[in-house]
């Protein structure tokens, strides 16, 4: 993978050192983002990882990072949002009057599975991909998607993954696996753009 790439991470709450070390073993450069001036324009992409999407957004506002960010994502920084992440940026989240980033038109539905689920694990398709590995803790899942989101994964007839321009969300967190596939599709696809 190519070194000259950074990428940031927010390390505001939840699992962003999984990130950052499925990051290190494709070669990349990585850093935290813990404050305002964390923040690099120069950042090749963006992850925001699972964790609790109410405390994370309250903490980006307190911090003053959430205008910052914004604007980044809205002028078309590359960004991968894992389960609290995909709601973080999903246009509209069920049941709740404010989203958060709404930078990819999906509707999101909060804890989908149900506590008493907890999480499971399963293998499922990933389009580009094949079959991965997919961890799901306390997991949203997309309920519905504009007509400029493409479906990358389903599983049990719910949509997983998914992305539009410069967003990259999944349901899952396939930082918990050894499987650097879909961070490395993050990469290829919407850093680099390869086709």
């Amino acid at each position: 993978m190519d070194k000259r790439l950074k990428i940031g991470v927010l390390a505001l709450q939840g699992g962003f050192i999984e990130h950052i070390h499925i990051l290190q073993s494709l070669q990349v450069e990585t850093f935290e983002i813990r404050k305002k001036s964390d923040l690099e324009p120069s950042m090749d992409g963006l992850i925001i990882p699972g964790g609790e999407s109410t405390t994370v957004g309250k903490l980006l506002n307190d911090l003053d990072m959430y205008n910052d960010l914004k604007k980044l994502i809205d002028n078309g920084l590359p960004v991968f949002g894992t389960c609290a992440g995909m709601i973080l940026l999903a246009r509209e989240i069920e049941g709740r009057e404010n989203a958060h980033f709404e930078a990819i038109d999906i509707v999101v539905k909060r804890n989908a599975y149900g506590r008493q689920l907890g999480s499971f694990f399963t293998e499922a398709s990933f389009k580009g991909i094949g079959q991965i590995p997919m961890t799901f803790i306390r997991a949203p899942y997309i309920e519905s998607a504009g007509a400029g989101v493409e479906i990358l994964s389903v599983v049990d007839n719910h949509i997983v993954a998914a992305r539009e321009k410069n967003v990259l969300v999944t349901s899952y967190h396939p930082e918990l696996t050894s499987d650097n596939r879909v961070h490395q599709y993050f990469i290829e696809k919407l850093i680099l753009k390869k086709i």
